[in-house]
């Protein structure tokens, strides 16, 4: 479904020392700056760019947004926990663990904000 998401930072070497170290707990290169100063992550067929806001303005998290990771296990999530926390991310909502999110579908996940302060999500689905 997507080519592409870019989100925002102020600083994009804290982004690339948590970025680095929480989606290389899953397995994704380290990530690349552009010549136009963006942090480019390739994986999977997929891209993750994290870039300086094109208006100039100030970088914020979405409110009401997050963006989900996923994971090849409960331990990649807890690796990816991990790493993020200690890479200037902070640890919000309850800790890694297993959630229900719909009727026969249990998934294994956590929440980090990235120094940006963006919601993002690693998941593994259990069943």
């Amino acid at each position: 479904m997507f080519s592409h998401v870019a989100l925002g930072a102020d600083d994009i070497e804290a982004a690339r020392r948590f970025y680095d170290a929480a989606l290389g707990a899953l397995g994704v290169p380290a990530g690349v700056v552009d010549a136009w100063g963006r942090l480019i992550y390739s994986h999977a067929g997929g891209r993750f760019l994290i870039t300086r806001p094109l208006d100039g303005g100030p970088a914020n998290g979405a409110n009401g947004g997050t963006l989900g990771f996923v994971a090849a296990s409960t331990e990649a999530v807890d690796a990816w926990h991990a790493a993020g926390a200690a890479n200037g991310g902070t640890a919000i909502e309850d800790p890694p663990g297993i959630r229900q999110v719909t009727e026969g579908r249990t998934v294994y996940l956590a929440y980090l904000r990235d120094p940006a302060g963006n919601k993002l999500c690693a998941t593994h689905r259990v069943t």
